[in-house]
């Protein structure tokens, strides 16, 4: 077993957007497991946009990362060693990706089946990226039978795995939002959407008015700006807006205004709500109860974006920031 790790540090905090000199590959001594710990290898790391916040040293919901100290996400691996009632060779699913070797407090790892999905699905539909989507329209902006779904960054991990389950909920008419013709069609002819906005085109109030004449019910944003605006200008009575992410302004150097249109939601009575993940955990075990069955089935369709080697992560995160995946960013390591 080796008894050192490749890991990716923050070299750097970026202002704007962030480049390959931010981050820096280091070789890193294996500490000895204490009680209570094991080391795990990792397979599989996450990538997802909002790492750009922890880049900023600024307070949070989430603590910022440390300089010239590993970078932190989900990431899946097998215990190759245990100080603790987890077995060697488990696979579990933990909090310190980014690296080759993790040693990891055992009580903040989660167990686990590798036959009953494929190792990715537990970082992405199985895992928080999937119970994001749930939760959202469970809970933040219930999805009612016969609503207008519209969901921005709809190829993206969230927004894929939100507009099908949104149908399987009950709604009506489900419209993403995708940038570029590829990313719309895979929106549609991939993902099961009824429409999608290329936003690349302009004028996305236009083009959402068109395609929802009579309004939405549900808005779920990741991406804020323009699209918060178009949202609103569409809401119905009792419309219900849920707040998961703002990609559009992640890279901001200045603060980014808000939408002209807030007090629409006053007339209209509607709800804009935010949702963070790690709020409703207690929903993983309902979630992924349901969730193994669809896509054992078919009937819950994702993708990936892979890239190989745990050298090529910092690529992969300014990849998600451009908009470079269709589905879940992954690093097979």
């Amino acid at each position: 077993m080796s008894t050192t790790s490749r890991e990716i540090h923050l070299a750097a905090r970026p202002l704007g957007e962030p480049a390959q000199d931010h981050f820096r590959l280091v070789t890193a001594e294996i500490p000895e497991l204490a009680e209570g710990q094991i080391l795990v290898r990792n397979t599989w790391i996450s990538v997802d946009p909002y790492m750009r916040g922890r880049m900023n040293d600024v307070p949070s919901y989430i603590p910022p990362f440390a300089l010239d100290e590993p970078m932190e996400g989900s990431a899946y691996g097998e215990v190759v060693a245990s100080r603790s009632d987890i077995a060697v060779g488990a696979h579990v699913v933990h909090f310190l990706g980014w690296r080759e070797y993790a040693v990891v407090e055992a009580s903040t790892a989660t167990v686990v089946d590798p036959a009953l999905a494929p190792p990715q699905h537990w970082l992405g539909a199985l895992g928080t990226t999937g119970l994001t989507a749930y939760a959202t329209l469970t809970e933040v902006a219930p999805v009612k039978e016969g609503d207008v779904v519209f969901v921005s960054a709809a190829a993206g991990a969230v927004g894929s795995v939100a507009g099908q389950l949104a149908r399987r909920f009950g709604a009506a008419t489900v419209i993403g939002s995708a940038g570029g013709p590829v990313k719309a069609r895979k929106v549609v002819e991939g993902f099961g959407f009824d429409a999608a906005v290329d936003y690349r085109e302009g004028d996305l109030s236009g083009r959402l008015k068109a395609l929802a004449p009579d309004g939405i019910d549900v808005y779920v944003d990741h991406v804020g700006g323009d699209h918060l605006e178009a949202a609103i200008g569409s809401i119905r009575q009792g419309g219900r807006i849920a707040l998961v992410g703002a990609i559009g302004q992640y890279n901001a150097t200045a603060p980014v205004p808000g939408p002209g249109n807030l007090f629409r939601l006053v007339e209209k009575e509607a709800t804009m709500r935010g949702m963070r993940v790690a709020s409703y955990f207690h929903l993983f075990g309902e979630y992924v109860g349901k969730a193994a069955g669809w896509l054992a089935d078919g009937s819950l369709r994702t993708e990936e974006t892979v890239v190989e080697g745990l050298e090529n992560a910092p690529e992969a995160f300014l990849g998600v920031l451009r908009g470079a995946n269709t589905g879940k960013m992954l690093v097979r390591v």
